[in-house]
């Protein structure tokens, strides 16, 4: 049993072992980080910059019929394929 008054695990992470009104002014922040630092942070503009570029992976187009494009193809239907007989024989789910 543990006594309240002197708890076993004296870990000052441990909000059970922090003073009351340490832990309201914790709760008050909801949430908020206490750096500004990241994507957040930035310029608009360099925000913009970056976010324009989603999805544009190096090396990650095909061209329709490479070489390239037909091996991915064949991988993505040889895994999809051995994915299903494996359900198939593990039967239905529970």
């Amino acid at each position: 049993m543990v006594d309240d008054q002197n708890p076993v695990n004296q870990n000052p992470g441990n909000f059970r072992n922090r003073p009351h009104e340490q832990v309201e002014n914790i709760a008050r922040k909801g949430g908020q980080s206490s750096h500004h630092s990241g994507f957040a942070s930035m310029d608009p503009g360099k925000q913009r910059s970056i976010a324009s570029k989603g999805g544009h992976a190096s090396r990650g187009k095909f061209e329709p019929g490479s070489p390239r494009a037909r091996e991915a193809g064949r991988r993505g239907g040889k895994a999809v394929h051995h994915q299903q007989e494996q359900e198939q024989e593990q039967g239905p789910e529970e």
